[in-house]
């Protein structure tokens, strides 16, 4: 079975294994038994026993089903955790570069932690709930650590009147693909409905059973979907419904990598981490543009200086970019190096590399490159075992995204 995974994912889970490495015995989910039940392979993945693969699915057929379906993943393994407080919004702008307190209630926004040098602590989904001052976060399993320190540290810092805290007693479920809608609605309360639940928003919804669930209409693949809190004792009896449907199936890690991957998403550790910026990263749209122009320092976010001089004046060294390859050869690994149209001077490294199950296995992937070089359509190489191999840089997502919007 482990054939059937690409050599990407292998070295992304042998990295996520080994930085997680410890005496301690791996973490389980809720749903590890059903896994479990269900012939997962389980690998160590940021502290967690979790699902690489089922049987009877290649990771390719699993990706297409997601694609084309609904695909079921446990994301129980990501922190989730609530801020509270009159701080809360004072506390965001101090630590995201993006508006929290224009964001109406019930609607989540992807941003990221900065360092006080601009960098990327982590990347996270903050939620808006049913008052101003209330706030959902989710955030990487792997940085649970760091997030932690950091947020104490800051909170400390700046003495802001709010409360963040660890939720611990809910599993996060997240129901990706086409069908998805049609298939998470006939499972709600009488009366209630999706038709009218746009991406980006969250609500709280009942089951046919009573169960109150959070539902984001939102995911990690670039299909239509649903991210689910729900409750911890609930959760393997809900998964189970969903899986009653013959149009879901389990989906794992290697699938999960590499439909983010053909989405264009960033992956911590791989495009993001603390010596790299939001612009660096292409993610200038999280920069909210009423956070663009503040005179008072105390307004400021954690890097602003460095932050706006990049965005204003285009002043940065490397920037993240997509690419496929033009001809056939070996998928680039994370790490290969990216050299120029002569082949001679490097230019770049890669972050991410795979075949592309939806673009019939193409070779694509993300990485940085110099400044000048990031334009769509600038042709390079890229060296895998020590030979080259011709890449064009295109536009992300690479391939497009189908999101439920207004």
């Amino acid at each position: 079975m482990l054939r059937t995974i690409s050599r990407q994912q292998s070295r992304l889970l042998t990295r996520s294994a080994s930085s997680s490495a410890s005496s301690s015995p791996l973490k389980k989910t809720p749903l590890y038994d059903l896994h479990v039940q269900l012939g997962a392979t389980m690998v160590p993945f940021a502290g967690y026993s979790m699902p690489l693969i089922y049987k009877d699915q290649t990771h390719i057929e699993s990706h297409n089903w997601t694609r084309n379906n609904a695909g079921l993943f446990d994301v129980s393994h990501m922190l989730q955790s609530k801020l509270v407080g009159p701080g809360s919004v004072s506390f965001l702008n101090r630590i995201t570069p993006t508006d929290f307190g224009a964001l109406p209630r019930g609607y989540s926004h992807l941003s990221v932690f900065l360092n006080h040098e601009g960098g990327i602590i982590d990347d996270t989904i903050i939620s808006k709930n049913c008052n101003d001052d209330d706030f959902t976060m989710v955030t990487n399993a792997g940085r649970v650590k760091e997030d932690s320190t950091f947020l104490k540290s800051e909170l400390k810092l700046c003495h802001f009147d709010c409360n963040w805290e660890s939720v611990n007693d809910r599993a996060l479920l997240a129901l990706q693909g086409p069908k998805s809608k049609d298939i998470l609605e006939p499972l709600l309360m009488e009366g209630q409905t999706l038709t009218n639940f746009f991406f980006g928003e969250r609500k709280l919804f009942q089951l046919y059973n009573g169960v109150t669930i959070d539902i984001s209409r939102s995911g990690y693949t670039g299909e239509d979907g649903f991210e689910m809190s729900v409750p911890e004792k609930n959760a393997s009896e809900f998964a189970s419904l969903l899986l009653d449907n013959s149009t879901v199936k389990p989906i794992g890690l290697a699938a999960r990598d590499s439909l983010r991957l053909e989405a264009g998403m960033c992956l911590y550790g791989n495009e993001l981490n603390e010596e790299i910026t939001p612009v660096e990263a292409r993610l200038n749209w999280i920069i909210s543009k009423t956070r663009r122009n503040l005179p008072q320092e105390n307004e400021r976010f954690n890097g602003y200086e460095k932050i706006m001089t990049q965005l204003n004046e285009k002043k940065y060294e490397k920037l993240r970019v997509g690419f496929k390859y033009t001809k056939k050869g070996p998928a680039a690994r994370t790490g290969s190096l990216i050299f120029s149209s002569d082949g001679i001077t490097q230019v770049g490294i890669v972050t991410s590399g795979s075949a592309s199950p939806s673009l019939n296995n193409i070779n694509i992937g993300q990485g940085y490159v110099d400044t000048g070089m990031h334009k769509n359509g600038s042709e390079l190489f890229v060296q895998v075992r020590n030979k080259l191999f011709p890449i064009e840089i295109v536009k992300m997502p690479i391939v497009p995204t189908n999101y439920y919007k207004k």
